[in-house]
């Protein structure tokens, strides 16, 4: 059986005490927030997603979405909760007040995103994908479509999806054959095929409105003739309601590894009634307000899964008896001890444990800098927050979701042969988990989206919004009294990041595949150093707050340790990226394709 409790104490920690939220609601349009209010919904939030979300999550993965003849089905009790979910605000929460949504910062946001990822990932992908949809139509719009699916798509009665992969092409979308033929009413008849199309076909809600990209006659070859279109299943009549169906069915959904409640499906566009969505030729820029943002969507979905799996083996390993501690029996009046007493377990709990708040405090500060980009009225505290955002994106939705399978394989390892069965749940986190390192772009390119182009962008000056504040806290800290030594063992695996930053720009402007032989190490090498930064603050804190007399000396002395476990036991992988990545790219290309 699975069990999940929300962190609250963790997140409050994170939003309040590391990021100030103070700070957040001195922004305009956050001024009738108050932290006090934050804490109020995310207490809400537990509340509802575990007594909700949770007791459906592993039987809407036994029992898997239902097709019939082009309808599909969701698991049982899938759509009273998301009746429920919508009833109580939770669709509009994070949207724009304008189209009825509650305007609630990034930081509060996403917070709320990873209890519903830990509580039921496949529910959690059909709000995702539809705020998603509404970011990129409220971007690249027409005043026209805003006001008239915006509203549908926040209170949550439509859905959204991102129509983008076809069955010859995925990542190279430049081989896209589905086309838009304009009409003389505007609106363009579009047919192909698109597949993997998460909540394509469902029976959540009224409407499903489909964001297609397909190819104008007139388009370029490439992905530079690529444009964007709202393809909704029922054509809005006069009233604004769903009307006549458009040309738009589901042929088929997948049989997947996980998320098995998520439609993912097959789709069929015959002659469908579209609307382009921004400017002709110009899709990819509108599509990447949606892909950006649900990259950090695809982040918080790892994060989420690695804290239930988390929680799951504290449980069982302060339970389970199994053998005795090897410094004597720590519980003499038991047959056995609980096997956290043995440190080979305690080193996989602290793993997951040490990657759980590490990712969390990252995923605040990344929401924090969203929210200035959001609403800041400087240009330039927008210029640099729009940089950091972009250079953290594919780092997030890489080392995030990496982490979230580590942590679910380790479950399973601590649970042993029961982590291996249905019964615990155990092994579904790792099949669900899964699923996070590929959709929206591999893992692997996310790891050359970030070198081939966060990297040199704008001459380098994304890297400046990390490394400028690192350098600031190293200087000021390194000396002392209480973190210091802490500080220069971090500083060490800073410069090799430095170091690796600077053997990657001039190797990869000579050889390109330099870069890409080195991609995948230099992002983890990048991501430790970012959760490195975090748990120096975060010791920082929780010393003060010691010294300052607070009562709850268990919270944060569990800081402080987990935070020793990730310097002494974690970040030491820097030294062997490092490594590698200066290897280069020899021995990974010298072995010719037929030997392989």
């Amino acid at each position: 059986m699975q069990t999940y409790s929300a962190p609250l104490r963790d997140m409050r920690f994170a939003l309040h005490e590391l990021f100030d939220s103070n700070k957040t609601i001195e922004l305009p349009g956050y001024e009738a927030f108050s932290p006090d209010l934050f804490d109020t919904i995310l207490e809400e939030a537990a509340k509802f997603f575990t007594d909700t979300l949770l007791p459906i999550n592993l039987s809407g993965d036994i029992e898997g979405c239902h097709y019939e003849n082009g309808v599909v089905r969701t698991p049982k009790g899938f759509k009273e909760a998301y009746d429920a979910f919508c009833a109580g605000g939770w669709h509009g929460l994070s949207s724009d007040p304008a189209y009825g949504g509650q305007g609630l910062p990034m930081t509060v946001g996403k917070l709320v995103e990873e209890m519903i990822c830990a509580c039921n990932l496949s529910f959690g992908m059909y709000p995702g994908l539809t705020h998603g949809a509404s970011i990129a139509l409220k971007s690249f719009g027409s005043e026209a479509l805003k006001d008239l699916y915006l509203p549908h798509f926040t209170d949550g009665s439509w859905s959204g999806t991102m129509c983008l992969t076809e069955p010859h092409c995925g990542t190279d979308l430049g081989l896209m054959r589905t086309k838009a033929v304009p009409q003389d009413d505007g609106t363009f008849l579009v047919t192909g095929n698109k597949i993997f199309i998460s909540a394509g076909e469902h029976d959540l809600t009224e409407n499903i409105i489909h964001l297609v990209l397909a190819r104008l006659p007139d388009a370029p070859p490439g992905i530079k003739g690529i444009s964007l279109f709202l393809v909704p299943k029922f054509i809005p009549d006069a009233n604004g309601r769903p009307g006549t169906r458009n040309g738009v069915s589901c042929s088929g959904i997948e049989h997947k590894l996980g998320i098995k409640a998520s439609a993912t499906c097959q789709i069929n566009l015959d002659e469908a009634t579209g609307w382009i969505v921004g400017e002709p030729h110009k899709g990819m820029r509108s599509m990447f307000a949606m892909m950006n943002e649900a990259r950090l969507g695809v982040a918080i979905q790892g994060l989420g899964v690695g804290e239930a799996a988390y929680q799951g083996a504290v449980a069982y390993a302060k339970e389970r008896l199994q053998g005795r501690s090897l410094s004597g029996p720590k519980y003499p009046e038991k047959p056995a001890d609980p096997i956290i007493v043995h440190p080979d377990v305690r080193r996989m709990l602290l793993t997951m444990r040490a990657y759980n708040e590490g990712c969390r405090a990252l995923g605040t500060w990344v929401a924090s800098i969203q929210d200035e980009v959001l609403r800041s009225i400087d240009p330039k505290v927008r210029e640099a927050a729009e940089d950091f955002v972009a250079m953290m994106t594919p780092i997030m939705k890489a080392m995030f979701t990496d982490f979230g399978f580590e942590s679910a394989n380790l479950a399973v390892q601590i649970y042993g042969g029961h982590g291996y069965i249905r019964e615990h749940g155990m092994e579904q986190y790792v099949r669900d988990a899964r699923i996070a390192q590929i959709y929206e772009g591999t893992n692997g390119i996310q790891a050359l989206d970030l070198v081939g182009r966060k990297l040199p962008a704008n001459m380098g000056r994304s890297l400046r919004r990390f490394f400028h504040p690192v350098q600031e806290f190293i200087d000021a800290n390194k000396d002392d009294a209480q973190i210091g030594e802490m500080v220069q063992g971090y500083a060490k695996a800073f410069g090799a990041l430095q170091l690796a930053t600077g053997h990657i720009a001039q190797k990869g402007m000579a050889d390109p595949e330099e870069a890409g032989a080195a991609a995948t190490e230099y992002l983890r090498l990048f991501g430790l150093v970012a959760l490195g930064f975090m748990w120096l603050r975060a010791t920082k804190v929780s010393l003060a707050a010691l010294a300052a007399g607070s009562q709850e000396t268990a919270f944060y002395e569990g800081k402080i340790a987990t935070a020793r476990f990730f310097f002494d036991r974690l970040l030491p992988q820097t030294g062997s990226l490092w490594f590698s990545i200066k290897s280069g790219k020899a021995s990974m290309m010298a072995l010719p394709a037929d030997v392989f």
